[in-house]
């Protein structure tokens, strides 16, 4: 992971400190910012690959800068830190577009992992730098972020468009709820909430919503799959 650039957002001066220490030990090059207005600015000027953005920040929130940031179509990787870690709280960093969302107190240990798999999902394979994915007549531009089908655009949410994509990425596999809950909003573990089928229906009446055939498949008892040619 060396040569990693890591934008530390955090307004606790000593936990700004630990963190960068422990990542400048691991060989990652380390800024630091302590509100989310000169956050913002840092990573409009700078080339980071991942941000630790605390949720309560003066100036800017983590929640307002993570949202203007995918607003923006800016999808740099972002790893929240919060002291709030209901599943309501997690569910809504993860919604607005946080890539991963870590609680305090946190290990160090941990931290670390969770930052080394973000970075991982870029280099593991070429998957990153496909520029188009299609199925049928759905097609997802990854560099304008735009998604169209038979050429009629369609506007998603960051989260409709992280399903969306990870769907495209998979296309003709059966993809569990625990799967999609892992991949797409981070969480490792039953959350019991229907978060995935209230997402998949938001995603149908804009996907597949008077077109045909109908895309996004409901596997009974399995998950659900994106398959164009789908017969019942």
């Amino acid at each position: 992971m060396n040569g990693k650039k890591i934008l530390i957002v955090e307004d606790e001066l000593h936990l700004a400190s630990l963190v960068s220490k422990v990542l400048l030990e691991e060989g990652f090059a380390v800024d630091i910012a302590y509100n989310g207005l000169q956050a913002y600015a840092q990573i409009q000027n700078g080339n980071y690959d991942l941000v630790l953005l605390d949720r309560m920040l003066p100036e800017m929130t983590g929640l307002d800068l993570c949202q203007k940031l995918r607003k923006e179509k800016n999808f740099i990787k972002i790893l929240m830190l919060t002291a709030l870690d209901s599943p309501e709280d997690i569910v809504q960093g993860l919604d607005i577009g946080a890539d991963d969302y870590l609680t305090k107190p946190f290990s160090i240990k941990v931290l670390s992992a969770r930052i080394r798999n973000l970075l991982r999902r870029d280099s593991k394979n070429d998957e990153e730098t496909i520029k188009e994915l299609r199925e049928g007549t759905l097609l997802m531009d990854r560099y304008s972020k735009n998604v169209s089908r038979a050429e009629m655009s369609i506007l998603l949410t960051p989260t409709e468009y992280k399903l969306l994509e990870y769907m495209l990425l998979n296309k003709h596999k059966v993809l569990s709820r625990m799967e999609l809950l892992e991949h797409v909003w981070g969480i490792d573990f039953d959350m019991g909430t229907n978060v995935v089928d209230v997402y998949m229906n938001y995603l149908r009446k804009k996907v597949d919503k008077g077109f045909e055939p109908k895309i996004i498949q409901t596997i009974i008892g399995m998950g659900y799959m994106l398959k164009a040619d789908y017969e019942n």
